[in-house]
């Protein structure tokens, strides 16, 4: 297990990886019943016919297997991964049955808060790549980080 990282153990251009998740048609289709059911998400045939022009899954979806990727990345952040806010959440091309995808993490700013000593933000660039690398999510966020404990 890595170890937790605290915002004294971050600075800029360090890159952060995860492990891999494949998207089924299932998976798809399941959470667009609950989350956003759009034709373009629910049936591969009506898909078809659509601006995705297939099957893809839904923006959300893709963000929510983010998340989950990234709690279990090597960017282990003491306390966990709190978000104070996105600066960009893009989605250049959509996520697909069968794709494979992975993250790539890399720190693009750190603050110390001058208010709270005890913690600050980390500026984070995380991209969800496909099996052949290509980027399906690009999310800019400020994540709050606790500082490491003095003594």
């Amino acid at each position: 297990m890595t170890r937790e990282l605290y915002l004294d153990d971050l600075a800029p251009g360090q890159v952060y990886r995860s492990g891999q998740a494949t998207v089924s048609e299932a998976d798809i289709v399941d959470f667009a019943k609950r989350f956003d059911p759009q034709p373009f998400h629910l049936d591969a045939g009506a898909a078809k016919g659509t601006f995705f022009g297939g099957l893809a899954a839904s923006g959300w979806h893709t963000a929510s297997l983010t998340m989950r990727l990234l709690v279990d990345s090597e960017l282990r952040l003491h306390g966990g991964i709190i978000g104070a806010g996105m600066d960009e959440l893009r989605w250049p091309r959509p996520l697909r049955p069968g794709d494979t995808i992975r993250l790539e993490s890399e720190v693009i700013e750190v603050r110390p808060s001058r208010s709270r000593p005890s913690q600050g933000l980390a500026k984070v660039r995380t991209t969800t790549l496909n099996q052949d690398g290509e980027p399906v999510q690009v999310l800019v966020a400020n994540l709050l980080v606790v500082r490491r404990p003095e003594g």
